[in-house]
């Protein structure tokens, strides 16, 4: 009987995927490697958790809760801080980005080279093409919701019309070599010709309707 060898690249499209690393797996952050595009019309807080959630199941990661880091505006405005757990996370190289929430918004271990999306792979950032690092928060630098009023949040990220949306810069990089610039996650709101929430505006600042999403458990 002829023996067939087949080579690991066939072998993982006959089987769909190769399997997920022991450190995918135990990842507990990651920047999404695409956004839903549609702009910041996210289906709500929710739609935006289930996009988490999606993204680390297809990586090994889904026996975990997934949370996006996003806060929102109005009655009942959640802040970005406490909903994603306590922490100590991970990315999908194993390397820690933050011990626990107050190291997360203070002196974290988040850079264009740590802050990987649910493959393992850099997120582009400023003078790549296209450039990406605009991740979509909501949120002040501390975490929190913004009050109501100017909208920071494209109507709670239910909207690709109407409002704008405050994003960080996951490779702490911008214009300026100042703080706001290199904010993860509120250096500058969103802006375009359609408004700010469409997925064409957030596209030319430097995104593409990225989140943060962090294992709450």
């Amino acid at each position: 009987m002829r023996k067939i060898v087949i080579g690991a690249a066939a072998l993982a499209t006959l089987c769909g995927a190769m399997p997920a690393t022991a450190q995918q797996a135990n990842m507990t952050f990651f920047v999404t490697s695409q956004g839903l595009g549609n702009g910041a019309d996210l289906g709500g807080v929710a739609g935006a958790d289930r996009h988490c959630q999606s993204l680390a199941q297809a990586a090994g990661a889904g026996g975990k809760t997934w949370h996006a880091y996003l806060s929102t505006q109005g009655n009942g405005a959640e802040n970005a801080r406490d909903r994603i757990g306590k922490g100590p996370w991970t990315n999908a190289k194993g390397t820690v980005v933050a011990k626990n929430v107050d190291d997360l918004h203070g002196q974290n271990n988040l850079t264009k080279q740590t802050a990987l999306n649910e493959k393992g792979e850099v997120i582009n950032g400023r003078g790549d093409t296209p450039n990406r690092h605009d991740v979509l928060t909501g949120s002040t630098a501390e975490g929190k919701a913004f009050a109501a009023g100017e909208d920071r949040t494209c109507k709670n990220y239910t909207s690709k019309t109407q409002g704008a949306v405050m994003l960080g810069h996951s490779d702490r990089t911008g214009l300026t070599d100042d703080a706001v610039a290199k904010s993860w996650n509120s250096s500058h709101p969103s802006r375009g010709a359609e408004g700010g929430c469409s997925q064409a505006d957030l596209r030319s600042t430097g995104g593409d309707g990225l989140l943060y999403c962090f294992a709450v458990n």
